[in-house]
């Protein structure tokens, strides 16, 4: 159910010409000259819902959070680990520092990896980071590129270039813990596997291993 503040945050959306011209994890970016001190994940407040978590281009997801500290100015951006964050749209914080926005997936997402939306303040310092997004093709897949990790609980876990992890459903053939793939198919929750969200594989190649991208700055 999505949840807004009683004086929801007007969000203006804006196309791919305007997206944000700082490479977080580029050493030497305008970003890290001026924030020098790395902001992972594990640095940032996690916005509280996410509505929905799984769509393609266009869809509208509903962000709302009550946990960011007060600040004047709010943007909402949207990326994927190790690459710059697209501007989706500038708020202001509710007087109980309620954060509430309405913005698209602007149709420059691909199905290949997970992004976050990401809340920064005024000085375009990180505030806030949401959940793995997951951008469907036309036909409701997304495509991961990883490594099987082990299987637990009848759960095979896949972690994805990214490190976040899937269990993995369906036919899987003989492919076993260690093994680098690039798998395909729906995005789901699993009620066998809560503890991830499940990929029902319908296409799985195997792949070189490929290289993590840094932390956010």
């Amino acid at each position: 159910m999505n949840r807004f503040p009683k004086r929801p945050v007007a969000v203006r959306t804006v196309s791919a010409a305007g997206a944000l011209s700082i490479l977080l994890c580029a050493p030497g970016a305008v970003f890290a000259q001026a924030h020098p001190n790395p902001a992972t994940p594990d640095s940032l407040r996690q916005i509280q819902t996410m509505e929905p978590r799984i769509g393609p281009p266009g869809t509208e997801v509903s962000l709302y959070t009550e946990n960011i500290p007060l600040q004047a100015r709010v943007v909402v951006g949207l990326g994927a680990i190790g690459t710059g964050f697209e501007e989706l749209g500038t708020g202001d914080q509710g007087e109980f520092g309620e954060i509430g926005a309405a913005v698209h997936v602007p149709e420059t997402a691909t199905w290949d990896r997970a992004v976050v939306f990401i809340i920064f303040n005024g000085n375009f310092a990180p505030t806030g980071l949401s959940d793995p997004f997951h951008v469907t093709d036309e036909d409701g897949r997304i495509q991961r590129t990883g490594t099987i990790a082990g299987q637990e609980n009848g759960c095979v876990t896949f972690e994805d270039r990214d490190g976040y992890f899937y269990t993995l459903a369906g036919d899987l053939g003989d492919a076993t813990t260690g093994d680098h793939l690039i798998v395909e198919g729906a995005a789901s929750r699993s009620v066998a596997c809560p503890h991830a969200d499940t990929i029902e594989v319908d296409r799985m190649e195997e792949t070189e291993p490929v290289e993590r991208p840094e932390p956010f700055r």
